[in-house]
């Protein structure tokens, strides 16, 4: 597949001899296919075109999300810092397709390439950008916020207006009960922002979903921007 009809920006800023030592294999991404096991060894990192993944943190039985990853970035992040495993879980959250290299492969190629290390090593700041972000909003900002925000950044990722969720599942990964999902998204609908049915909301007014996350969203946005985006003008300057 050629750089620009890579979905996937990180493939799309990858030199074509970068991408060449990634041996990308496409896959499907099915709902709730686990990706990673908390503690265990990772196999492999995924670069999704479509759909998006969730990186979960649990303790006991308490989960929460973490992280999202869609055509943005990639997964595995524990092997792109130089290990082998995370306590965290990951899924597909939204389901798709994408590629995937072995993490022994991607390993190989980060130290066969230092321009491959330097794009992989920026995505895992903004990652941890993100996850900060996230902890912050989790614990400073309103449901109402944050669904705004997590609706945002998963139409973001899927690029429609119409995100197929359910109540309960988005209560998992905001780590909040059932029933505020239910009374936060009646806030964003009586506002004309979002219209939710059965399994899915869709996105009527992506600017008053803005106004109503506020600065809870867009701080880890203008970090990919400025750390991916910089390397991609570099890339095309000099091609």
């Amino acid at each position: 597949m050629t750089p620009e009809k890579h979905s996937n920006t990180l493939l799309r800023a990858m030199s074509n001899a970068d991408r060449a030592l990634l041996s990308l294999e496409h896959v499907s991404l099915h709902h709730r296919q686990q990706l990673e096991v908390a503690n265990e060894a990772i196999t492999h990192a995924y670069f999704p075109e479509t759909g998006i993944i969730s990186v979960v943190a649990k303790s006991g039985e308490d989960q929460i999300e973490a992280g999202v990853i869609g055509r943005e970035g990639v997964s595995g992040i524990a092997v792109i810092m130089g290990n082998h495993r995370s306590p965290n879980d990951v899924y597909v959250q939204v389901p798709g397709d994408g590629h995937r290299v072995a993490a022994s492969a991607l390993r190989a190629a980060i130290d066969a390439s230092a321009t491959l290390r330097l794009l992989l090593q920026r995505f895992a700041q903004v990652f941890m950008t993100q996850v900060a972000q996230t902890a912050l909003a989790n614990g400073r900002s309103k449901i109402e916020e944050r669904l705004a925000r997590w609706l945002l950044m998963a139409q973001d990722r899927v690029d429609d207006v119409e995100i197929r969720l359910t109540h309960e599942f988005i209560a998992i990964m905001l780590g909040v009960r059932r029933p505020g999902v239910t009374d936060a998204l009646n806030e964003l609908e009586g506002k004309g922002l979002v219209r939710s049915t059965r399994g899915a909301i869709r996105v009527v007014d992506r600017s008053g979903l803005e106004l109503v996350a506020g600065s809870a969203y867009g701080i880890p946005e203008a970090e990919y921007k400025r750390l991916i985006g910089e390397l991609n003008q570099a890339r095309t300057a000099s091609a």
